[in-house]
């Protein structure tokens, strides 16, 4: 991909407003006011359309200091492209304007995990990292990221990448958010789902990749972003990391009102 390359928004109008003005009106009404940020090395942030998630997504985006560089981890929805699949070089953009792919990073991360394929056909329609971008570009105007899609259920391969995240940005030394983008478990009911992500959220408030991997695995919990998760939750304890705390957790009954068939969401913060 080369520099001069845009990315444009592939689900602006549909997951949220393409115009600037509503958008702007909408972010606002998600984030919390006086709310004071502080430092995360991870974060969890769901990626459904606004009006169901938006609210837990802007709850964690209040609490986490924004650095001028993140990592932005998702699922692979459209089943395109390699198994780890980022984008090098050049700019995202959103109605709020362009983001530029930090690519010194995505260099050095090639490097150490060659499990890693510069694809920029798997962001194409993804629409998982692109509705993350909005809510970053308004708390923050001048970040910078690395986006890679995760579409493999390997474990000894996301340890590969969480590993290889981990020393990347150990050895840089440079403040780097590392969010992984997904929503909890989907499609059976509101009483279900709650169980079941709870679950899955013990495993994450543990700090404990292993057990995520597990209890998604053995409990049949539909986490789409389980593998973002994991490297991220892999990587942030290299860099320190000592705690995980649930900020917001809803599903889409909770918008709805329709509780028969639901989306989970949480927020997390990863300290």
């Amino acid at each position: 991909m080369a520099t001069s390359t845009i990315r444009h928004p592939a689900v602006a109008g549909q997951f949220y407003p393409r115009d600037i003005a509503a958008l702007r009106k909408e972010l606002a009404s998600y984030l919390l006011p006086d709310v004071h940020p502080t430092h995360a090395f991870g974060c969890i942030v769901p990626h459904a359309g606004y009006m169901y998630s938006g609210h837990v997504a802007g709850a964690v985006y209040s609490q986490i200091e924004i650095p001028r560089n993140c990592v932005l981890l998702c699922p692979n929805h459209t089943g395109v492209g390699r198994a780890l699949s980022m984008v090098a070089d050049g700019v995202w953009e959103t109605p709020l304007g362009s983001v530029s792919v930090y690519a010194e990073l995505a260099s050095a991360l090639r490097d150490e995990c060659p499990l890693l394929y510069d694809d920029p056909g798997a962001h194409r329609s993804e629409h998982a990292i692109e509705v993350q971008l909005p809510f970053l570009q308004i708390r923050r105007s001048d970040f910078r990221f690395v986006p890679i899609a995760v579409g493999t259920s390997q474990l000894d391969d996301l340890r590969a990448l969480g590993h290889a995240l981990g020393e990347v940005l150990a050895a840089r030394g440079e403040p780097t958010l590392i969010l992984a983008s997904s929503d909890m478990n989907h499609y059976e009911s509101d009483q279900v789902t709650r169980l079941k992500d709870h679950k899955a959220l013990d495993q994450i408030l543990a700090l404990d990749p292993a057990g995520l991997y597990d209890v998604v695995m053995n409990e049949n919990i539909s986490m789409c972003g389980y593998g973002p998760a994991i490297v991220m939750l892999i990587a942030t304890r290299r860099l320190g990391a000592s705690r995980a705390e649930l900020i917001k957790y809803a599903t889409s009954g909770d918008v709805s009102g329709d509780r028969r068939t639901v989306f989970g969401y949480a927020g997390v913060a990863v300290r």
